[in-house]
């Protein structure tokens, strides 16, 4: 399957490589390792090694965005972005908190074993599943999308936090504060002024 991101046709690995490449272009701008905090201790032992940054992202230390919930229950912005960005663009056809359709998958129960890259290469460029057992099954590439695109961190981490069990059902009801650098990159990726 073949997609065009951002005016390019990517397929296959090309196409990993892109949405690699496109996620620390949204990541920018990045923040020397210096720089970075460890999370706090109240973060869930899977965490335990996570950054954040100055965007107010959390990352493991392969790079891979993860959530955080504070012992009192606020949820990082990312996190709490991801829900909000989830019932906007993709609860139509994955259910009410990732719980599935008789349309789409459970996301919640795909996200304990899809991997971030996994993620990435699906929603972006993706996905048909055709006479498997089941219905068949046909996930639109979301890469020119960019209500998806720049979101597709916060997406990823909050589909991640409700595969874990860290997060419920329910709306959030605590979370960190928007940055002014996470801002100024939602800005940039959408191409407006800061």
């Amino acid at each position: 399957m073949t997609n065009s991101v951002f005016g390019r046709s990517i397929s296959g690995a090309a196409s990993v490589v892109a949405s690699v490449l496109l996620a620390v272009v949204l990541a920018l701008p990045s923040v020397p390792a210096s720089a970075q905090q460890p999370a706090p201790a109240a973060a869930p032992a899977s965490e335990a090694q996570a950054t954040k940054d100055e965007l107010g992202k959390y990352t493991l230390p392969d790079g891979t965005p993860t959530y955080h919930i504070g012992s009192d229950g606020t949820l990082d912005w990312y996190t709490y972005s991801g829900y909000r960005r989830y019932h906007a663009e993709c609860h139509v056809c994955h259910g009410p908190d990732g719980m599935g359709s008789t349309y789409a998958p459970a996301l919640a129960n795909s996200l304990k074993t899809l991997t971030y890259e996994q993620f990435m290469e699906t929603v972006v460029n993706g996905k048909k599943t055709i006479g498997v057992g089941t219905a068949d099954q046909v996930m639109p590439a979301f890469g020119e999308n960019l209500n998806v695109m720049c979101y597709l961190d916060d997406l990823y981490v909050y589909l991640k936090a409700r595969a874990d069990g860290a997060l419920g059902r329910e709306r959030p009801s605590k979370r960190e504060d928007k940055t002014k650098a996470y801002t100024d990159n939602e800005n940039q990726c959408f191409g407006r002024p800061s």
